[in-house]
């Protein structure tokens, strides 16, 4: 169903994978848009490695929530900062794409805990964590992307 990568020399491994999802903080989502055209954009998201789903938030209205409201199928995108070798200008740089389904999250407990994921990571304090949840999720959702196929590249700018 989901393509094979074509320059499997280099391809990353499911862990290294993992970890780029969990050390990232942000990503282009990529759904569904208007007329069939792709409409991507940069996200905020949090990375559970138990599920190993993918969390966001959005505004009660809007393109994207229109576009996932119309299909459930998107793709996601982070990547390292890269790094370089001694007496090399070129990066290396190791990206990491899902594709998936994604979901609204209905239940307010659930949409309250995947809420509170995203304020401690972001947060830079514990005390600003605590925020009104409640007050929050009245002005926003919770999305969920759950993975049906992840591949991690490794590549040399140059």
């Amino acid at each position: 169903m989901f393509r094979k990568m074509r320059r499997i020399k280099q391809q990353v491994s499911d862990e290294t994978c993992r970890k780029i999802l969990a050390d990232g903080m942000r990503g282009i989502l990529a759904v569904n848009g208007d007329d069939g055209y792709p409409y991507a954009f940069p996200i905020d998201y949090v990375y559970d490695p138990d599920t190993a789903e993918l969390c966001f938030h959005c505004a009660k209205e809007g393109h994207k929530l229109d576009a996932v409201r119309k299909s459930d199928k998107v793709s996601f995108c982070v990547y390292d900062n890269g790094r370089k070798e001694e007496g090399d200008w070129a990066l290396y740089i190791t990206s990491v794409i899902v594709f998936g389904r994604i979901r609204i999250v209905e239940d307010p407990a659930e949409a309250k805990k995947k809420l509170q994921s995203v304020a401690k990571k972001y947060m830079p304090a514990e005390e600003e964590a605590e925020l009104d949840y409640d007050r929050q999720l009245s002005r926003l959702y919770m999305l969920v992307l759950t993975p049906e196929s992840m591949t991690g590249k490794l590549v040399h700018e140059k």
